[in-house]
């Protein structure tokens, strides 16, 4: 008779064990995909910001590149 409570209590413990990581590792599984949410929302603005100012930079750029620099007048030997 003691054997079976021993095994009953063991048994209530393992239990309890069980159940605790399982609320917990899906608790923990649900704060991974959340912070994985809020870095990949984060990710894509800050990539917006560097097209934004990629474009912006290239554009002054597209429009010094049209200019021509003055020939260099070559003396003439005498």
């Amino acid at each position: 008779m003691k054997r079976a409570n021993s095994d009953s209590a063991e048994q209530a413990a393992r239990l309890a064990r069980r159940t605790f990581a399982a609320e917990n590792g899906a608790k923990a599984v649900q704060e991974a995909e959340a912070e994985a949410a809020a870095i990949r929302k984060n990710m894509a603005r800050l990539r917006e910001l560097r097209f934004a100012k990629e474009a912006q930079e290239t554009r002054p750029r597209e429009a010094t590149a049209v200019k021509k620099k003055p020939k260099r007048r070559v003396r003439a030997i005498r």
